[in-house]
């Protein structure tokens, strides 16, 4: 967004406030959608932790059985099955029923604020440098650089996540790269048309 409106203008500071604008909404928008999105995991992990304490004040006797379902299920053999059913339902039958039944950590829920928060301060970061570069170059190298610079960006988080993701390098920096700049291409055309 930034390129189209220095495009548009010399002026710094309106360069600047429509950059910082225009992070803060991103921003809020990332963390917003990631909340949602981990709040439903969530919902789903402490509905199946209800719905298993209700059957263990219920009937004892229907959540060992359907505990030793799960064991069986899971790859245990009957004997296993029984003999860790009885051991479990002495500690903590609850956690057992969740972890075994649903594959949820007990008492590990996801926490969407966490995840609001690391998104919305990952937005925040990585739209920085282009940001920065828009406002600092001179105006005849403003978009020449912040294209150089987010490109650049662009190749290093390609290659950062294929290694984290033991993925081959060469196609996720080239995606990223061509990615990124299509989106920033279609994002100053699209300024340009509106006269943003």
């Amino acid at each position: 967004m930034v390129i189209g409106v220095a495009s548009a203008t010399t002026n710094i500071w309106i360069i600047f406030l429509s950059g910082f604008a225009a992070i803060l909404a991103g921003a809020f928008s990332m963390a917003g959608g990631e909340y949602v999105s981990v709040s439903t995991p969530k919902d789903t992990e402490e509905a199946a932790v209800s719905r298993e304490k209700l059957l263990l004040d219920q009937d004892r006797g229907l959540a060992k059985k359907s505990l030793y379902a799960a064991y069986i299920q899971n790859g245990e053999c009957k004997t296993s099955a029984q003999l860790l059913t009885n051991k479990i339902f002495l500690k903590n039958p609850l956690k057992a029923l969740v972890e075994e039944k649903y594959g949820i950590e007990y008492e590990e829920f996801t926490n969407p604020w966490h995840a609001a928060i690391s998104s919305f301060v990952a937005f925040f970061l990585r739209s920085l440098p282009p940001m920065l570069s828009v406002t600092i170059f001179p105006s005849e190298y403003r978009i020449p650089a912040t294209v150089l610079i987010v490109g650049v960006a662009l190749l290093l988080t390609g290659y950062t996540s294929a290694r984290l993701g033991k993925d081959p390098t060469r196609t996720a920096m080239i995606r990223n790269l061509a990615i990124g700049l299509l989106t920033m291409g279609v994002t100053f055309l699209l300024e340009q048309l509106f006269s943003i």
